[in-house]
């Protein structure tokens, strides 16, 4: 007994003689406190991964650190978090054709043929990104203009919102895909006036194409998860949370894992489609020493999203009657996959655009939270943009945490008016009819469907303008965040909404030491400039992990 104790001793004299400390000087601090009120400061102070404390003018500054950085006055502020992203898919599409902004059909096709001469190797051309709603025709793509330019090998190019594909014939042809293939169940083949499919698969028949294509191998799967990371690093976000990963890519985290701590930190959520779904939540909750990977969700989708019409309202598009979206699950199997993850302890972030989505989700929410008794998980709702009034106040009568992506407003702006009307419009994109019920919002980008930077979300969340500053005055700016709640709902909030409160979100003592160096003043640069503010430092676990 005597011997273990002085073992113990000794290795909490030794672990004590590793710690090392350091403190920045000369910043131009800003956090949140607990009371969510905005604390300026000029220094800090963190012993390996975990701040000590923040200092103001007026406070004596310790001389016994073992390292001692001069900050230059830059501005410092939490490390910022990403309440929703996709960082596999940000990966590859970081190795892939890139759509987005391509202007026309042509050009997207031409941007697809430049890739392809250059990789010549690849069995299959991949690309995402294509919008034709920034598009004069404002028509959905068809299979002939990649055929022009590649009609060698099979070409699937993924819609802006990955709820939309746009294949070439000899994907098509691979995937069987003729006049007498059906619709699936959450699913649409567009067709053209003779009932031939035009190249393009909504939401489900996407899976028609994906699944002729090759799976990622293991080493891959890695490199794209290490590739996203590493860049998303340079936003100086510290921590996303992982809208959705199959067994797979848990186990490629878990595997680079054990190769070092990841460079940021990964909040998972398992995907609720993955075939061992119900494998992966008997497993239990996954929690890493060092915090850089977490699970304790889970991800199901609802619906589609608006852009390709896939979103499920309640009643038709204002701009395509007879349609009113779709939804990926019939209601006992969408309840089924909800109920079991509440049974097994686990968060669920259910993905819902539509208002229809949104109903049937919180239908589920008022009768599954209540009973399986998991108010305090903090269940959400990912997107949450098309909501009824009277569901816009259940957020709050529920304790569900609505995380939602600010520069999906100004993205939708040029047509989601067309697509709900005005009436419905009034319920799109409402965070201040959110927060003024007194729900907190948990704000991120949906990258790779958005820009994962988070100062262009900070700039759409108070101005609800684009990056030329239109329209004058916001659009619906009514609804607008101040800037404090906006910088809250990519810190404080977002943690919160991850269980990750306690840890993460401002740079308080004992909390993680997450931060970021920022080329400007988030706090007085005037609003509309807030989009151009870059990182030009990320630490995370007190450790600096950009260049």
């Amino acid at each position: 007994m005597k011997k273990s104790v002085l073992t113990l001793i000794l290795s909490c004299l030794t672990n004590m003689s590793l710690a090392e400390s350091t403190l920045i000087t000369n910043v131009n601090g800003y956090t949140l406190n607990s009371d969510r009120e905005l604390i300026q400061f000029t220094a800090l102070q963190f012993t390996d991964d975990k701040v000590d404390r923040i200092y103001s003018d007026s406070d004596e500054l310790p001389t016994d650190v073992d390292n001692l950085i001069d900050g230059e006055g830059r501005t410092l502020i939490p490390g910022l978090i990403d309440a929703h992203g996709h960082v596999g898919s940000y990966g590859f599409s970081l190795l892939r054709v890139d759509l987005v902004g391509a202007s026309s059909e042509e050009e997207a096709a031409q941007r697809v043929l430049a890739f392809a001469g250059e990789n010549s190797e690849l069995e299959w051309i991949q690309g995402r990104g294509w919008n034709q709603v920034l598009w004069e025709s404002n028509e959905f793509p068809n299979a002939s203009s990649i055929d022009a330019v590649v009609g060698n090998k099979p070409v699937w190019l993924t819609r802006v919102d990955g709820h939309a594909g746009w294949a070439n014939t000899a994907a098509m042809e691979l995937a069987g895909i003729d006049r007498n293939t059906e619709d699936p169940t959450g699913g649409q083949i567009i067709r053209d006036e003779n009932g031939d499919a035009t190249g393009v698969l909504i939401d489900t028949a996407m899976r028609y194409v994906s699944s002729q294509i090759p799976n990622p191998t293991f080493a891959e799967q890695k490199f794209a998860l290490q590739t996203a990371m590493e860049s998303l690093a340079t936003y100086g976000i510290t921590s996303v949370h992982d809208a959705g990963i199959g067994s797979q890519t848990v186990a490629a985290f878990k595997d680079l894992l054990a190769d070092g701590p990841l460079p940021i930190r990964v909040n998972a959520m398992i995907s609720a489609s993955d075939s061992l779904y119900q494998d992966r939540l008997n497993e239990g909750f996954f929690r890493s020493d060092d915090d850089t990977f977490v699970i304790h969700s889970v991800k199901v989708v609802g619906d589609g999203a608006l852009g390709s019409r896939g979103a499920a309202l309640i009643e038709d598009y204002a701009d395509e009657p007879g349609n009113r979206g779709l939804l990926r699950y019939d209601d006992e199997r969408l309840e089924f996959l909800m109920r079991v993850a509440m049974n097994a302890g686990f968060q669920v972030n259910t993905h819902a655009i539509g208002d229809n989505a949104n109903f049937k989700v919180m239908d589920n929410y008022e009768r599954l939270i209540n009973e399986t008794n998991t108010r305090d998980r903090r269940h959400r709702i990912e997107h949450a943009q098309i909501l009824r009034y009277e569901d816009i106040l259940r957020f709050g009568e529920l304790g569900v945490i609505p995380s939602m992506q600010a520069t999906h407003a100004t993205s939708d702006m040029n047509m989601a008016e067309d697509r709900v009307g005005p009436v419905r419009i009034q319920g799109a994109y409402a965070w201040r009819k959110l927060l003024d019920t007194g729900v907190i919002i948990a704000n991120g980008s949906d990258f790779p469907v958005e820009s994962p930077n988070p100062y262009w979300g900070l700039h759409a969340s108070v101005t609800r303008q684009n990056q030329s500053s239109q329209p004058p005055g916001g659009w619906y700016p009514e609804e607008r965040m101040s800037l404090r709640e906006a910088f809250a709902s990519f810190t404080l909030d977002a943690a919160y909404a991850g269980h990750q409160e306690e840890i993460l979100g401002s740079l308080e003592p004992g909390k993680k030491a997450d931060f970021v160096f920022l080329d400007r003043d988030i706090f007085t640069i005037p609003e509309s400039e807030l989009w151009q503010i870059q990182a030009t430092e990320t630490w995370v676990n007190g450790v600096r992990v950009t260049n």
